[in-house]
């Protein structure tokens, strides 16, 4: 992922001398584990780590390029890794990896690394919470417009909206903790995964230390489902960023100008037009989205692999593991500064409440009339003329509102007066239950 969209945290996490740096300690702590059961000399496993752990914590960039080097001879990464780490430990590296095989210390590794950005992007869902929560309790009862197929619907509350918001993040909460749990597995299990050659007892041992759980069978490689479900998952989180971008991205536009994205002082919105104020971290949000969704698919296509093991999988997850949770970790934590400054227009909410001449309570009418004893397909012709009268005359000078157009009906007026039509369309009965839907949105 390019700088521009990364956040060192992250990016930490996937650096190469992050990832050896972890490829040591699953090697010392299943030194540690055949030493206890008696596969390797104690001292062996002494070495390895009071040698070992010094060298690996010191790794940077000339170390980097020195395994690195090694590997443009031996074509082999985790054997250029050993080679290096084994000049610094002396005689008693030949006892590192004993009975293991590449894909042992790979794919725990990787298992290490998507639960800590598992757990990064976890707290960045926490923060984008506590930001939708703060904002929609402040709006709860801030009156606009709802809108379907872009169409004036009925009245809604801002703070519902964000409401919404809120729990779909939840429920992506949800789904975070649930993706982690999923690729925390360890496999130590040797060639082909049948531990002929270590015992499970190592696999366990560094599972418990590195807090992840065994995988029953790893066939040399830990199967690619659970990687999928966790791409998968990181998609599903970047549609509910994208959702709530492209909400701002309509409020902010000129004709409904609702709400937009904060305006920083000395801001430029154009080259060449001084008067723009442009959604531009949404529209980022939006891109952001379709590449995380994107990596979704490799890592579906990853679940296929040739027989025990291949490396099809390999060079796919050197970029999706990286750009996926980097671009994904980027987008909430800009999600959430852009919702705790979003800039919000109670007044012009109304003013596009009014825009239409009350239509928006048409719904309200056709209740109180079949009510009445009107029925539900005369009230709703009724209505409706009323509603098409209002909306084809909007801005004319003989414009008439939708009240006025109604008690002009006789199918109404024989039924309603003007006080009766008044309390039908009365706006607060739009909000008689925000506080259920509140309570059942932010119970504790």
């Amino acid at each position: 992922m390019v700088p521009r969209y990364t956040r060192p945290q992250m990016a930490a996490i996937w650096s190469p001398e992050e990832r050896y740096r972890i490829w040591f300690e699953i090697e010392a702590l299943a030194a540690e584990a055949m030493a206890a059961l008696g596969t390797i000399p104690a001292e062996a496993a002494r070495d390895i780590r009071e040698r070992g752990a010094p060298r690996a914590a010191a790794i940077d960039a000339a170390a980097v390029e020195a395994i690195d080097a090694i590997e443009r001879v031996t074509r082999h990464d985790v054997i250029a890794f050993l080679t290096w780490m084994g000049e610094g430990i002396g005689e008693n590296a030949r006892f590192m990896h004993q009975g293991m095989t590449s894909s042992d210390v790979l794919d725990t590794a990787l298992a290490v690394q998507m639960t800590r950005a598992a757990d990064l992007l976890i707290e960045d869902v926490q923060a984008l919470l506590a930001a939708l929560r703060a904002r929609a309790i402040e709006h709860k009862y801030t009156p606009t417009i709802g809108r379907s197929h872009g169409i004036h619907a009925e009245p809604t509350s801002f703070g519902l909206k964000l409401a919404g918001h809120y729990a779909e993040f939840a429920r992506n909460l949800e789904r975070l903790r649930a993706a982690r749990a999923e690729v925390a597995t360890c496999a130590i299990s040797g060639a082909v995964g049948t531990f002929a050659a270590v015992d499970p007892r190592v696999e366990a041992f560094v599972a418990g230390k590195l807090g992840l759980a065994v995988e029953p069978v790893s066939t040399q490689v830990i199967p690619r489902d659970r990687h999928a479900a966790f791409f998968a998952t990181l998609a599903v989180v970047a549609g509910g960023v994208e959702r709530l971008a492209t909400e701002v991205r309509h409020l902010q536009r000129s004709e409904v100008r609702e709400a937009e994205e904060f305006f920083h002082a000395g801001q430029k919105g154009s080259s060449a037009m001084p008067h723009k104020r442009n959604p531009v971290l949404s529209e980022n949000l939006t891109g952001l989205a379709r590449l995380v969704r994107g990596y979704a698919m490799p890592a579906l296509e990853n679940i296929t692999l040739w027989h025990e093991r291949d490396i099809s999988h390999s060079s796919v997850e050197r970029v999706i593991g990286p750009d996926a949770t980097i671009a994904l970790d980027f987008a909430l934590a800009r999600m959430t500064g852009m919702m705790e400054k979003l800039t919000i227009y109670p007044a012009r909410m109304a003013e596009n409440l009014a825009s239409l001449g009350g239509v928006v309570h048409s719904q309200k009418v056709l209740l109180a009339l079949t009510q009445a004893g009107l029925s539900r397909e005369d009230s709703y012709a009724a209505v409706q003329a009323a509603a098409m009268a209002t909306w084809t005359k909007l801005g004319q000078p003989d414009a008439r509102s939708f009240r006025d157009n109604l008690l002009g009906t006789p199918a109404v007026a024989a039924l309603m007066d003007a006080a009766a039509l008044d309390a039908a369309m009365d706006p607060a009965r739009d909000f008689t239950n925000v506080e259920v839907i509140f309570a059942r949105v932010f119970a504790p």
